[in-house]
């Protein structure tokens, strides 16, 4: 079969690879239609990733992708690695029947945004109708669907943060409440927030950048000894450094509960949860046009030239295969 090849370290080719073999009950061959391309498959077959692997053995691209089981159902599935393929195995309890009326781009592009989005404010904070909420980072495409859920669950207020521009004015258009450039000098942005947390508290902040801009939220977040409003701090990212300076005075004068989401983070029921409940729900929200997501397409063939494409603000790659 044709599939997008790599060795860790290495840029996918197209290229020839053996065809996949169910070896146990708990597997299902699909015949793959689209897959998304994703910074965790980028930082996976570099190696840079916490769940990559060394060595110089061939493998296929891919954690996941869209696509048709043996009786035609379409399916989108989970496999851990070597989607982006003519043919793949995925794990049967990791397999969501996709609803009639979405098409095989847009389920190919929304899972990994829904599991970045959905996990982190359903199951990591936990988000309550009627809360507000910071989506911090919010103008790549994870932050996109993170306001159009938090928006779905019922927050009354959300605010959003980013430097493009153009994507934090589409995000007020899709359901934000207000959106703060990161353009501006830190004082001005610190003073902002300081301000929306005494005018309506927050109560979580969903934070896909962390490094400096987190430095920021928590400058602002910082108590003065006298009784906080709690946060509910979850990191999902470390697209602005993965690392902070955090001051011990900050989470001891205010109610700042911090925690992460990512691969690893979620319980076995969590896990399970997101793909019974949160993921058939947002599939069918797509297939009635209440949940969008921005896509580019290109073909399997040109993975190679397309995998590094620095593509537009909030938009999804997917190779059509």
């Amino acid at each position: 079969m044709k599939a997008a090849v790599y060795t860790p370290g290495t840029t996918p080719k197209y290229g020839d690879f053996a065809d996949p073999i169910v070896t146990n009950e708990d597997q299902l061959l699909i015949t793959v239609k689209a897959a998304a391309v994703k910074n965790l498959d980028r930082g996976i077959t570099s190696g840079g990733h916490y769940s990559s692997e060394a060595g110089d053995e061939l493998k296929v691209a891919g954690i996941d992708g869209v696509g048709q089981l043996a009786d035609g159902t379409r399916v989108y599935g989970f496999g851990g690695s070597g989607m982006i393929a003519e043919k793949a195995l995925v794990d049967k309890k990791r397999t969501v029947k996709l609803p009639a009326g979405i098409d095989d781009v847009t389920a190919a592009a929304l899972p990994n945004a829904v599991m970045g989005a959905g996990a982190s404010i359903c199951y990591r904070a936990m988000l309550k109708a009627g809360e507000v909420i910071l989506i911090n980072g919010a103008t790549g495409v994870t932050g996109m669907v993170a306001v159009q859920i938090a928006k779905h669950y019922g927050a009354k207020k959300i605010i959003v943060t980013g430097r493009n521009s153009a994507s934090l004015e589409r995000l007020l258009k899709i359901g934000a409440d207000e959106a703060i450039s990161l353009k501006q000098d830190d004082e001005a942005i610190v003073k902002r927030l300081k301000e929306i947390h005494q005018e309506t508290p927050i109560d979580v902040v969903i934070d896909y950048l962390w490094g400096h801009p987190a430095e920021l939220i928590f400058a602002a977040l910082q108590g003065k000894g006298g009784i906080s409003h709690k946060v509910r701090y979850v990191t999902v990212g470390g697209m602005a450094g993965d690392k902070i300076q955090l001051s011990s005075g900050t989470l001891r004068s205010s109610d700042i509960e911090l925690s992460g989401s990512g691969l690893g983070s979620l319980p076995a029921d969590g896990m399970k949860r997101l793909f019974t409940e949160l993921l058939p729900e947002m599939f069918q929200l797509a297939a009635d046009g209440k949940l969008v997501i921005d896509t580019v397409t290109a073909s399997l063939k040109d993975v190679e030239s397309t995998w590094h494409q620095e593509i537009p603000g909030g938009k999804r790659l997917v190779l059509l295969v």
